[in-house]
């Protein structure tokens, strides 16, 4: 199995190839569609699936042109389906810099118009996607949206979307700690991945990949942000 990391406008995207197929993980904004469909095309594989880990722009933004040049479904969890199909981002409440963020987040929601789509699969915690050839399975992982998704694919690669981070200066791991949907979920998320045994950890935003053996830190940070807020 292929990794291959897309860094995009905003934020991180994957490629992830086996085998007889190909799977696309988030899509940017949407002046990033040129640049996901120059990779997707430089592989000699079907995309078989556009998997979302939640509904902000920065991650769904380019989904429906993807699908529109490739025939692969959208798949999201239903939490975030209506904020995806209506072209928007429920960005709950800030923390520390996750204030100005809101604002920052509003303004380009505007200025760069994400276009709607609706989703083709909804993906429910557990579900498998074997049936359309692709070795993953879904797990819910809410907190920074009601519904975000990791994906566990075969041989531990695990991504996650925006409930981990990278810093910036330091590039040291954290959990979600600047925007969430519901900050209490957050501990019992990363719990989750946890228990998942994966090897890697793949952020949508960073630099690279994350051992996962950082996970038992990161749920303590999580439970101490979590008090912090409530």
């Amino acid at each position: 199995m292929q990794i291959q990391p897309l860094k995009l406008t905003m934020s991180n995207a994957y490629l992830v190839e086996w085998d007889t197929g190909l799977a696309l993980i988030d899509a940017g904004i949407g002046w990033d569609r040129k640049r996901i469909l120059r990779r997707i095309r430089s592989r000699d594989v079907d995309l078989r699936v556009i998997m979302l880990t939640h509904a902000h722009l920065d991650h769904y933004g380019a989904a429906a042109a993807v699908r529109a040049a490739t025939g692969a479904p959208v798949a999201i969890h239903p939490a975030d389906a209506k904020a995806l199909s209506q072209g928007k981002s429920i960005l709950g409440t800030g923390r520390r810099i996750g204030k100005l963020m809101i604002a920052a987040v509003q303004w380009l929601d505007r200025f760069f118009r994400p276009t709607p789509c609706n989703p083709d699969l909804l993906l429910e915690d557990g579900m498998v996607l074997h049936h359309l050839g692709v070795p993953a399975r879904v797990l819910h992982t809410p907190g920074h949206t009601a519904g975000s998704c990791s994906f566990l694919f075969n041989g531990g690669h695990l991504f996650v979307g925006d409930l981990i981070g990278e810093a910036i200066r330091t590039r040291r791991p954290h959990p979600q700690r600047f925007l969430a949907q519901d900050w209490a979920v957050l501990p019992e998320s990363l719990r989750r991945l946890q228990a998942a045994r994966a090897e890697w950890i793949y952020p949508g935003h960073g630099q690279a990949p994350i051992p996962a053996g950082v996970l038992p830190e990161l749920i303590q940070q999580a439970e101490v942000i979590r008090q912090e807020v409530l």
